[in-house]
C-alpha cells in the first residue's frame, strides 16, 4: 500500500497542474459559447432541430419557441436570431420578429437570410424604403443569390399593388 507521502508525492503536480489548467478550460468554454456557429453545428443543437422542422410543419408558435431557446444558451447564433425572427414574422409579431432579425445582422451584417426575412417583414408592415435598403445591401454582397432574387420579386410584386 503506498504511503501517505507517495500519494501527496502524485497528487501535488496532478493539483498544481489543475490549478494552472483551469483558468484556460474556464477561458475556453466561455468563448466556445460566444462563437457564432456553423450549418453542421447548429443541426447538433436539439432546440435548433426541433425549430427547423416546427418551420417546416408551419408550426410557427413551437419554432419560436425552440429559438428562442437556442439563442438563450447561444447568444452568438445568428441563424437561430434569424429564424427566431422569421418564426415571429408568420406570427404576425412585427416588432420581436425585426429585434430578432436585428441581432442577427448586429451578429453578421451580412446575413443574407436575415436581409431577406426582414426586408420581407419590411413589406409587410408597408416600409417599402426598408425594404429596398436591405435589397440593397443583398445585392452589394451578392447579386445572384437566391436570398436577393427572391426579395427583389417580393419587392417587384408590391410595387405592382
Amino acid at each position: 500500500m503506498p504511503s501517505i507521502l507517495h500519494r501527496t508525492r502524485i497528487s501535488a503536480p496532478l493539483l498544481s497542474l489543475a490549478v494552472l489548467l483551469a483558468p484556460t478550460l474556464a477561458l475556453q468554454a466561455a468563448h466556445a459559447a460566444d462563437m457564432p456557429t456553423t450549418p453542421v453545428e447548429n443541426a447538433r443543437i436539439d432546440d435548433f432541430v426541433v425549430g427547423k422542422k416546427a418551420i417546416d410543419a408551419k408550426n410557427w408558435a413551437l419554432a419560436a419557441s425552440s429559438f428562442s431557446k437556442v439563442v438563450a444558451q447561444n447568444p452568438q447564433n445568428a441563424d437561430a436570431y434569424n429564424l427566431l425572427g422569421y418564426s415571429n414574422r408568420w406570427l404576425g409579431k412585427y416588432d420581436e420578429a425585426f429585434a430578432a432579425y436585428n441581432k442577427a445582422l448586429t451578429l453578421d451584417p451580412r446575413h443574407k437570410g436575415a436581409l431577406e426575412y426582414s426586408g420581407i417583414a419590411y413589406l409587410k408592415v408597408g416600409q417599402k424604403a426598408q425594404a429596398e435598403a436591405q435589397l440593397a445591401k443583398l445585392q452589394a454582397i451578392c447579386a445572384q443569390c437566391e436570398e436577393t432574387t427572391d426579395l427583389a420579386k417580393a419587392v417587384a410584386a408590391h410595387n405592382t399593388k
